[in-house]
This record gives C-alpha cells, sequence and structure tokens, in this order.
C-alpha cells in the first residue's frame, strides 16, 4: 500500500538499476526472436544540459520501455516516472518499480479508496465512491448521505463529514508534499528527466490531460517537452512484457518554456502549492490552460490513428481505477 511512510522511503539514483537490468533484457527482446524497430525523430530536441518534463500519450502498459531502452543505448540521461499509486498495493510490483526509479503518484481517488478499503474491508462501490469523492471536492454535502447507509456508518466513526473531509485533505496534501520533494531531487539532484502521462490512464486515441504537470513544471520552473508514440499498442497489445515485434515510431516536439510563447501568457505569476485544493480554485483556469496547450503539441506528433477523437469524453469513473 501506499501511504506517506511508504513515499518517504522512495530515494531515486542518477542511474537506476533496474533500468539498466530492464535495458539489457530489452536489448535481446527486440532483436530476437520478432525484431523490433523503434525510431525517434528528434531526440536531439530533449536538452542534456538540465532535467525537463517529458509529456507522453500513453497508448499501452509498456509504451515508455522503448523510448527509456533508446535513451540508455545512446547514453543520455535517465527517467523516473509518474506512476499510478495503485501499483503499490502488490507488494513485488512496488519493489519493481523502486528498482526502475518511478514516482508513485497517489490521487484523490486513491487516498479515497483505501481509507474506505481498510475500513471496510472492501472497495467502495461505483456509487459509494462518488459519493466521498464529491464529498472531499466539496460538491456533495452531508444531506447526500444516507445515515444507516455504509458511507453514513463509516463518516459517522470518523467524526462526520467535516472531519473526515479535513482528515482526508490533510493526507492527501501531506502525500504530494513528498511526491514534490521526489519530483524535485529527481531534476535537480539526480539530473533525471522526469517522465509523465498526462492522462492519466491508457487510451488508443489520445484523451484529455489532467493538469498535474502544468502545475508541477511551473512550480519547478521547469521545461516540458512533448512526445507522441506511435505503434506501441501493437507491439504490446496484451499485459505481456514481450514485444511482438514491429515498429514503434516517437516524435519528440519543441521544448515548451514556462515563460515561452506557448506557455507564457498562461503561466500562473504568484506562489501556490500542487495538488491542492486552493491552488485549483484560485488558478484552475491557468492550469487547463496550459495543459491544453501541452496536449494540443502532443497531438502533432501522432498519426491519425492516435489523435483525439472530436466526440471523446474519458467521464469519470469508480474505485476500481485505484485498487
Amino acid at each position: 500500500m501506499l501511504d506517506l511512510a511508504r513515499l518517504q522511503r522512495i530515494h531515486l539514483r542518477r542511474r537506476p538499476p533496474g533500468q539498466l537490468v530492464v535495458a539489457a533484457l530489452l536489448g535481446l527482446d527486440y532483436r530476437f526472436p520478432r525484431r523490433t524497430e523503434i525510431i525517434v525523430e528528434g531526440l536531439e530536441r530533449i536538452p542534456q544540459d538540465r532535467s525537463v518534463m517529458l509529456a507522453m500519450n500513453h497508448t499501452d502498459r509498456y509504451n515508455y520501455w522503448p523510448f527509456q531502452y533508446t535513451m540508455h543505448t545512446h547514453r543520455l540521461r535517465y527517467t523516473a516516472t509518474w506512476v499510478k499509486g495503485k501499483y503499490y498495493q502488490n507488494p513485488l510490483m512496488a519493489w519493481f518499480l523502486d528498482k526502475t526509479g518511478n514516482i508513485p503518484l497517489p490521487s484523490r481517488g486513491y487516498v479515497v479508496s483505501v481509507a474506505f478499503q481498510q475500513a471496510m474491508g472492501r472497495p467502495p462501490d461505483a456509487s459509494e465512491y462518488r459519493l466521498l469523492r464529491d464529498l472531499l471536492d466539496g460538491t456533495a454535502d452531508a444531506d447526500a448521505i444516507a445515515p444507516d447507509s455504509a458511507v453514513g456508518r463509516w463518516l459517522a466513526e470518523c467524526g462526520g463529514v467535516t472531519a473526515w473531509v479535513e482528515e482526508r485533505r490533510r493526507a492527501f496534501t501531506a502525500m504530494m508534499n513528498e511526491v514534490m520533494r521526489i519530483t524535485r531531487e529527481a531534476m535537480l539532484d539526480h539530473d533525471l528527466h522526469v517522465l509523465v502521462f498526462p492522462e492519466g490512464t491508457r487510451r488508443k486515441r489520445l484523451g484529455r490531460g489532467h493538469t498535474g504537470l502544468i502545475q508541477v513544471a511551473w512550480h519547478l520552473d521547469a521545461a516540458i517537452v512533448p512526445i507522441g508514440c506511435n505503434g506501441s499498442d501493437r507491439v504490446y497489445p496484451t499485459n505481456s512484457p514481450f514485444a511482438r515485434g514491429g515498429r514503434i515510431v516517437y516524435r519528440v516536439g519543441e521544448v515548451l518554456e514556462p515563460d515561452g510563447p506557448e506557455l507564457g501568457p498562461h503561466r500562473v505569476s504568484e506562489d501556490y502549492t500542487p495538488f491542492t485544493s486552493e491552488a485549483t480554485k484560485r488558478h484552475g483556469q491557468a492550469f487547463r490552460a496550459g495543459t491544453d496547450v501541452v496536449m494540443a503539441h502532443i497531438a502533432r506528433l501522432l498519426d491519425p490513428e492516435y489523435q483525439p477523437a472530436e466526440d471523446d469524453d474519458p467521464g469519470r469513473g469508480g474505485a476500481d481505477r485505484f485498487l
């Protein structure tokens, strides 16, 4: 399970040992028995005199591996990837992610779902999750809760809705502050690029981006490099880590500087704490505008089959996304 104590035990390295091992294995897998061709157009656009945030679409479970492999073979900076907190529910997976230099990102949904599961012995169903999340986001109040329901009884044991909301927000803020520390150290102390999938989930067609990337990039005064991944979903069509062979094309876009002509007009000038409700309330429109700029630049790097659909709506899911 991912909690504050678990986050505090994460220590990154400039050359993640797990990435070195994976790269050696990938070198064999991509050559035999079914050859995988990896093409990276514009690799020289990624700065090597400073760390940046790499923003990539997420077509399949492993679409960052061929890119990391290419960075390794060209002796460029290694990466630390933001990954979902739910993967740390599995001890073996958590160990692997630690060794390969990843940064777990607990969402508000994850914090809510884990707390409910610990208290009730089961994950919340879709309606329970939606109610709890709306309470946390301030879009629902106590009148929406049936006192004799599982949620109602649990919140009563927690001291009521207000106490529960305050505790969950404190827990989330503390964890995200730790994520910020790890991310900052990755870039400033270990010379790692930070790889982010702004969509927050795997999708063949590019979806809407979450605003966490832009919040962190502006806060750290870090540049963002958009990357379009094409064809990886055919090389990795299942959850198997073994490539089926084929051709993967990555296209690296121009660097988006925090004060550059693309992002500068939207940048928040005053200080803020990323991932907080206060920052979102005050600067949500700016965060959304900056994120949309990044996603538009990723879209330009994609083949037609991966570009956003006009009627695409990612929608809102339940707790199964987090557990």
